[in-house]
């Protein structure tokens, strides 16, 4: 059977126009669906090529606070897709109107096992907008997480490890948890290097030996308002307890397990150049009194 194009046109443009189910009082057909992987293709591509031009904007311009057009960035894409959500919807015939029922039925579902989502979402949108977290930053969790901040998402923030490791962590422990944000304010911190010697040593000859040490270290910071120190801090079971107190640079501040390994690898050299004793744990056992017959026998061997 041949069919003509002036005959093919209305059959295709009939099976386009025909209603697969309806939505409110709107039938959707092919045309509906197109529209709508239109409209979602277009909010996808416009979202991106917005937060692409920003971050572009804010890499190309020194004196501004690229932390402030990331956030910007952010907040940017996410209204555009809040935007094209709603237009998509209105264009598959949802009233609008009627979302406030779909929102209650969400709070009834967040009731019952979604609050971990939606905390984490709320949490996104909080760190965006705070600054007390931002990309760049050097944190650590209570876990003991340690790493830098690459990337705060709606749901996650991602942090890379000094090891390389990508680890993705849910926003709510940022703001619910205590975190550590060695970057914060300052661009140098101070650390504390635990150490001990054998009881006897000469304090004063220990301090010599701990500020020397600290100054072999490349990166550490020595001036008028931040000076290199060592505390007794403890008399311990075996040994005198001191703490090496230094500030450092941040190249030295992103690696606190490397660090804190140089420091203590230059206070062993420095040490053990001074002759100065690193003990280990031991007993005096003293002996009040004892049976004549043990004793006797301890004698005679």
């Amino acid at each position: 059977m041949d069919f003509s194009v002036n005959e093919i046109l209305p059959m295709l443009q009939k099976w386009a126009e025909f209603g697969w189910f309806t939505i409110g009082e709107t039938e959707v057909n092919l045309y509906r669906v197109l529209g709508l992987m239109a409209i979602v293709f277009f909010v996808w591509w416009f979202s991106n090529l917005l937060e692409r031009n920003i971050r572009r904007f804010a890499e190309t311009r020194t004196h501004v606070n690229s932390s402030g057009f990331y956030t910007l960035s952010r907040i940017a894409k996410y209204v555009v897709w809040v935007g094209g959500t709603l237009f998509g919807l209105n264009h598959l015939g949802f009233n609008l109107s009627t979302l406030t029922i779909f929102g209650g039925a969400v709070g009834v579902g967040i009731g019952f096992g979604l609050q971990n989502i939606f905390s984490n979402l709320i949490s996104g949108i909080i760190l965006l907008l705070d600054k007390s977290l931002k990309v760049g930053d050097f944190v650590e969790l209570e876990s003991g997480v340690m790493g830098k901040v690459q990337e705060i998402a709606i749901r996650f923030t991602r942090i890379t490890t000094n090891d390389l490791v990508d680890i993705i962590v849910p926003n709510s422990e940022f703001i619910n948890g205590r975190v550590i944000n060695w970057s914060y304010d300052e661009s140098v911190c101070r650390l504390h290097i635990p150490f001990g010697v054998a009881y006897g040593s000469d304090k004063h000859a220990v301090r010599e030996a701990g500020i020397e040490a600290a100054r072999h270290v490349p990166g550490t910071i020595e001036n008028d308002k931040r000076k290199i120190d060592v505390w007794l801090t403890n008399f311990g079971d075996s040994s005198l307890d001191f703490e090496l107190v230094v500030w450092v640079s941040p190249e030295l501040m992103y690696s606190i397990s490397s660090t804190r390994a140089k420091y203590l690898w230059a206070i062993e050299d420095e040490l053990r150049e001074r002759s100065i004793e690193i003990p280990f744990p031991q007993r005096d056992l003293h002996i009040r009194s004892i049976a004549d017959e043990v004793s006797k026998k301890l004698q005679g061997s």
